[in-house]
């Protein structure tokens, strides 16, 4: 059992209590520390966010409505006719000028020399039609040596007719004879004046060999014309890869009969040829210049930023080019912020391997960088240091 305490010495115990200082807490000092220097650290941290968005953040326009798109070639038959090989696989890395399908071209190659045969015919027919041409020329140059013969007879005749007649008047020859000297006159006139008419008529025929030798020419051009066609034909039986790149989207089978107009394989280019375009509302276009810095941040590579730069700027807002683009000249009007699509090209020298993880289609958040001097300090505290002189 405890001994008892008598009042007196309770009494006194209290009072010795009282009279003694209290002890301080360590608590209370760590708060009246920290009410003290929160203030400071606040505004220090307020002034250098405010500094950062005074020299930078505010010339920075960002938006994530921005996508990696690339010169897709949708590829499609030019004839119609079956396919008959599919030389490339899914996804697989294709060469300009690469075969991607073949189709049947039977039908082509005959018709090949269906022209062929056509254009022989008609050089067969030129050939024939000069030759005509120097025979018809030649026979000409006979008929006006014929001619030339035919004056000299009538020439002779005339010559005889008159001597005949002179000895028939003095009487030293018969009227027989004067009459068969009058009459070899009219045959040679006569044969003269066939001569003559023989030239003119192969005179005219002249003009119509020289534009049958003409229409033989154009007969010639034309089947050669059909044999380049015929050509082109055979060489739509191969469809082949427009650009170096990556074929994709398959849709031939094998042994399918396709037509002109049916989308069969499409070639995606290079991952290194790809660009992005961002999608920027009309408010952040201030200050937007071609040949920008710009970052980019696509969603399928985190934690890997890209450089680009500004290369261009679409001739109108995105709405535009809609199918039912807005009319607002009538009815009620309700402003809204358009967007202006600008295109943003990688710059050369970065990862190769995250460069190659780039598809058409991919999301991507873009940044540019519209201050005058894009090298000056991006950071915080780099910002914050160039402020100061520090830097």
């Amino acid at each position: 059992m405890n001994a008892p305490v008598s009042p007196s010495a309770a009494a006194d115990a209290a009072k010795a209590a009282k009279a003694a200082p209290p002890a301080p807490r360590r608590g209370g000092l760590r708060r009246r520390l920290l009410l003290r220097v929160l203030p400071v650290i606040v505004l220090a941290g307020l002034a250098v966010g405010g500094n950062w968005y005074w020299q930078t953040g505010r010339f920075l326009a960002e938006t994530d409505d921005a996508y990696v798109q690339g010169d897709i070639a949708v590829l499609s038959p030019r004839i119609e006719a079956d396919v008959a090989a599919i030389l490339v696989a899914d996804n697989q890395p294709v060469t300009a000028g690469e075969v991607l399908l073949r189709l049947d071209d039977r039908d082509a190659r005959l018709q090949q020399r269906q022209a062929e045969a056509s254009l022989a015919e008609a050089e067969a027919a030129i050939a024939t039609a000069r030759e005509t041409l120097a025979q018809m020329e030649a026979q000409i140059a006979a008929a006006e040596a014929q001619i030339e013969t035919a004056r000299a007879e009538q020439v002779r005749a005339s010559a005889d007719a008159r001597r005949t007649e002179a000895l028939v008047g003095g009487g030293w020859s018969s009227r027989q004879s004067a009459d068969q000297a009058i009459a070899a006159q009219r045959k040679a006139d006569a044969a003269r004046q066939a001569a003559e008419a023989e030239l003119a008529v192969r005179r005219q025929a002249l003009p119509v060999q020289r534009a049958q030798l003409a229409q033989a020419s154009a007969r010639r051009d034309q089947a050669a014309a059909a044999l380049a066609l015929a050509g082109n034909t055979l060489s739509y039986t191969e469809i082949r890869a427009p650009f170096d790149g990556i074929a994709g989207n398959r849709a031939a089978q094998l042994g399918q009969h396709v037509r002109p107009g049916q989308q069969l394989i499409a070639v995606a280019p290079p991952p290194a040829a790809l660009f992005v375009t961002a999608n920027f509302k009309e408010t952040q276009l201030v200050g937007m210049r071609p040949g920008q810095p710009a970052e980019i941040r696509v969603d399928a590579i985190p934690g890997h930023a890209l450089h680009a730069r500004v290369d261009s700027f679409a001739p109108a807002t995105g709405s535009q080019f809609s199918l039912l683009p807005p009319e607002n000249a009538t009815g009620n009007f309700t402003k809204i912020v358009q967007r202006v699509p600008v295109k943003l090209v990688l710059e050369p020298g970065q990862s190769a391997e995250a460069i190659a993880r780039l598809r058409p289609g991919l999301s991507v958040v873009a940044e540019i960088d519209t201050r005058a001097d894009p090298a000056a300090p991006r950071g915080v505290f780099a910002a914050a240091a160039a402020t100061l002189g520090l830097r």
